[in-house]
């Protein structure tokens, strides 16, 4: 049985959506709402309360604005772990790179990313579908929170030294790997996806204290220097932006604790101070 975990922002949820689960997910499952319209708990909590309640073999956790397209998604899931019985989890959204800079999965090089969705973003719909050859399943490292399914047996939980909203999908995919199972990617299953989440600083804070966390972990993904300077770059735009250049001066310095690559800190001091004077 599938158990679907969602954290809903609504103390209901829209029927449409139970409905559309119930009508596309062609195996047995179970409906597992945690009411947050309060926001009583962080995501890292609100998850953990959903797999105390499950009784499924295998944890779904979705966002409540999707729209599944795929017909009997549930028993193509099932027959995906069946199959390939290294991974124990799967997403249809992720990255096989991930640096110890602090940035998104999506902060690398598209050759690097495996992606099957259509996506609504500033009222624009399209549809991503890229990264893969000829299998139906490729390995990532980090998979995007929109969807994840993972196999119950592994006893994983999410890190509730964590906070906030952020950061999860990080947090999942680091602990699979850390059981040294795989982390996978479908294009098997099709979902329509009708917001996009939001970068601002509170992304940013928890971003840096996720990977001050896991740095030893992330480390062990091998990234060489070019994907580290490319990730690098990401996180100092995000440091101008987000918190402003005074701030950011500040941040400077904690680049040293995402690399220990002479080339790499050079590199991205270097554009740092360019960016920073606007050169």
């Amino acid at each position: 049985m599938i158990s679907i975990i969602v954290c809903s922002r609504k103390n209901q949820i829209d029927p449409k959506f139970e409905d559309n689960i119930r009508n596309t997910i062609g195996s047995d499952f179970e409906l597992v709402i945690i009411d947050n319209s309060n926001n009583r708990y962080s995501i890292f909590e609100a998850y953990n309360a959903g797999i105390q309640k499950s009784k499924g073999d295998i944890l779904c956790f979705i966002h409540d604005d999707i729209l599944f397209h795929t017909e009997n998604w549930g028993m193509i899931l099932e027959s995906e772990f069946n199959e390939n019985t290294d991974y124990a989890l799967i997403g249809i959204a992720g990255s096989r790179v991930k640096t110890q800079f602090p940035t998104g999965w999506w902060d690398c090089e598209d050759q690097y990313k495996a992606i099957n969705i259509i996506q609504h973003e500033k009222g624009n719909v399209r549809r991503e579908c890229f990264g893969f050859e000829n299998e139906n399943i490729t390995e990532a490292v980090v998979i995007d929170g929109v969807f994840m399914a993972l196999k119950k047996d592994l006893n994983i939980v999410f890190d509730t030294r964590l906070e906030g909203f952020h950061c999860y999908d990080l947090n999942l995919s680091c602990a699979v790997i850390e059981k040294n199972k795989k982390v996978g990617v479908t294009k098997k299953i099709l979902i329509e996806h009708f917001s996009i989440g939001q970068l601002n600083k509170n992304w940013l804070l928890s971003a840096i204290v996720f990977h001050k966390k896991y740095r030893q972990q992330l480390k062990r993904n091998n990234s060489n220097s070019e994907q580290e300077i490319f990730a690098g770059k990401k996180y100092i735009e995000y440091c101008l932006q987000f918190l402003g250049k005074k701030k950011s001066l500040i941040y400077l310095f904690t680049i040293l604790q995402f690399s220990s690559s002479i080339k790499t800190i050079f590199t991205l001091e270097k554009y740092f101070f360019n960016k920073f004077f606007n050169k």
